[in-house]
């Protein structure tokens, strides 16, 4: 892989990863389009790594106002921020046990163009639906213990390449009533336990030899792009709506249809 490769897929990966496009689909179909080496599983989970950068320091006054939440929740069973620290730990563990039991699949079967761009353009249209069926009117502050287990259910199907982190978890509290920005935030918070889990599990068996340029100049590219993309969202949805995303799915789902089926012998 180049350095060039390697700053492209980590820009694509700091974008897709938090808007609800999924990322891993992009790493998957652009490497298979262009005819790219697209590092593998190992080389995603790296790529993650940048994205979670930018989640800590985005959000960094939010992290640390759940840690002192979370740290004075026994003597204070009300404090809201330590009861949203407990909600998103517990929503989750669903979302990890389904990705432990999913992986083996990820790694192989989940990746052949035709099921992501299928799956692409499945979840645009539930996208879609969600964005269009869900009443908007409950603040994330407002969130349940069984909703947030809701959606760290729904985040476990992430690990199909296609269905998307982001696209999963915003369209399940969006049919529960939440509106566009709460439902966005949540999912950047409930994200970032299960990208740093994955990390810790896939990146431990790096070596030094796997420390290119390209792999760090991916990461580094991940959280600028991250970073750009969690500020651009959240001011994109406080007066637009997820409709644009639904048609990118659908219409980037077929394009490699037809790309597959030009290129089929």
């Amino acid at each position: 892989m180049s350095l060039f490769q390697g700053v492209i897929l980590g820009l694509v990966q700091g974008i897709a990863e938090f808007l609800p496009i999924s990322s891993s689909a992009h790493l998957i179909l652009i490497p298979w389009i262009l005819a790219w080496d697209d590092g593998g599983l190992t080389f995603d989970i790296a790529l993650h790594a940048g994205t979670l950068i930018a989640l800590l320091i985005y959000f960094r006054n939010e992290w640390l106002g759940l840690a002192k939440g979370l740290m004075a929740y026994s003597k204070d069973k009300t404090n809201r921020d330590g009861q949203m620290a407990i909600y998103i730990i517990l929503a989750t563990i669903p979302g990890a046990i389904m990705g432990l039991l999913l992986e083996k699949k990820a790694e192989h079967a989940f990746r052949d163009p035709r099921i992501v761009a299928t799956n692409l353009a499945f979840m645009g249209f539930v996208l879609w639906i969600m964005d269009r069926k869900g009443k908007k009117t409950k603040k994330i502050e407002e969130i349940s213990l069984k909703e947030s287990l809701l959606i760290g259910v729904a985040q476990g199907f992430a690990v199909i390449p296609g269905f998307s982190r982001a696209g999963v978890t915003i369209s399940t509290a969006l049919i529960q009533g939440f509106d566009r920005e709460s439902s966005a935030r949540f999912s950047f918070f409930l994200s970032m336990p299960i990208i740093a889990g994955a990390c810790l599990l896939k990146l431990r068996h790096l070596t030094m030899g796997d420390l290119t340029l390209p792999f760090l100049a991916g990461i580094f590219a991940a959280a600028v792009s991250g970073y750009l993309a969690i500020g651009g969202l959240i001011r994109f949805l406080q007066q637009r709506s997820y409709g644009v995303f639904a048609i990118y799915r659908v219409a980037a789902g077929l394009v490699v249809w037809i790309l597959y089926s030009v290129r089929a012998p």
